[in-house]
């Protein structure tokens, strides 16, 4: 045992506390860490599926964008007439203590900001691309963070754990035995001690009568 611990009553009740402490706290860390793993693979599926949806439809849009380009020229002039987008908001949400950040892309009228006059349907089939690519980009780096901020949560949470599981309360454990080992062993010293002086006192009252 490297601390030094003295064998008291005191010390025994307060080691048997902090074992108790240790052990609660281990099970709700491994509650924690379970619950989290849950929501991590709920992600992880989540963006598998996203990650297939979204290469699709950035093939899509791309090659809705080569058949613009084909048709009406570099169609860059075109593009910089759509606005920047600004209508992203990012909040979080919060999973045992993990703050997940939910990104909301707001929902708006389709509505084309170029002219007619000197375009063709092959551009609005791309601009619809890039509008529904922007949705799930959105969408995606919402997930992906999301896994990522669980990940690192998760680590965090096994390396207290772990703690807790191979040091601190084996630790704990080996503090209360040793201190219950010598109040017993202390005890039974006592209990001899007085036995040998009641047959002492028993000797003498005997040479005495």
């Amino acid at each position: 045992m490297e601390q030094q611990v003295f064998p008291t009553k005191g010390n025994l009740m307060l080691s048997k506390k902090a074992l108790q402490l240790a052990t609660l706290g281990y099970d709700l860390l491994d509650r924690k860490r379970n619950i989290l793993i849950r929501e991590l693979m709920k992600l992880v599926d989540k963006a598998q599926m996203l990650r297939s949806s979204i290469e699709s439809t950035y093939s899509e849009a791309y090659k809705a964008l080569q058949e613009a380009n084909m048709s009406l020229g570099v169609v860059s002039t075109f593009a910089r007439c759509v606005p920047i987008e600004n209508g992203i908001t990012v909040s979080s949400q919060s999973v045992m203590g993990v703050e997940l950040p939910a990104v909301e892309l707001e929902k708006k009228p389709p509505k084309i900001y170029y002219g007619f006059a000197r375009t063709n349907s092959t551009l609005d089939r791309a601009y619809i691309a890039f509008e529904k690519v922007k949705e799930m980009t959105a969408v995606l780096a919402e997930v992906e963070n999301g896994i990522y901020r669980l990940s690192v949560a998760i680590r965090k949470t096994q390396r207290r754990a772990n703690a807790l599981q191979n040091i601190i309360i084996p630790r704990n454990k080996d503090i209360v035995k040793y201190i219950t080992d010598s109040l017993e062993e202390k005890d039974r010293e006592e209990f001899s001690r007085l036995k040998v002086i009641k047959a002492t006192r028993l000797r003498q009252n005997d040479g005495n009568s």
